[in-house]
């Protein structure tokens, strides 16, 4: 029995179905709370500067705003890792553990 087997049903990760990095992820969402705010500021600005029934219009956005930059800011990637299976994978050539290939190193 080869050590592939053995192992049993042990899988590497796929790159294409990886989750992206907290660090990115907490960065992506960070971005997207700071454009949702700039973007409830505009429209407090122009509510300030717009004629009258545009200015409500405006307030409101700036107050219908927050909630969802909050939403969007706690947004997690919740994508699932595929289920694993063996039928997916074709079977490939393992290399030996602990082979020794003979030479020498030239500097």
């Amino acid at each position: 029995m080869t050590r592939a087997k053995a192992r049993g049903s042990v899988r590497g990760a796929v790159i294409t179905t990886a989750r992206r990095a907290r660090s990115l992820d907490a960065d992506a969402r960070n971005k997207r709370y700071l454009w949702t705010m700039a973007v409830r500021v505009a429209c407090f600005l122009g509510g300030v500067v717009a004629p009258h029934p545009w200015n409500w219009v405006s307030f409101i956005g700036a107050a219908v705003i927050p909630p969802m930059a909050v939403m969007l800011a706690n947004a997690v990637d919740l994508r699932q890792d595929p289920p694993a299976s063996d039928d997916e994978a074709p079977d490939r050539p393992a290399l030996a553990a602990g082979g020794i290939v003979p030479g020498s190193v030239e500097d």
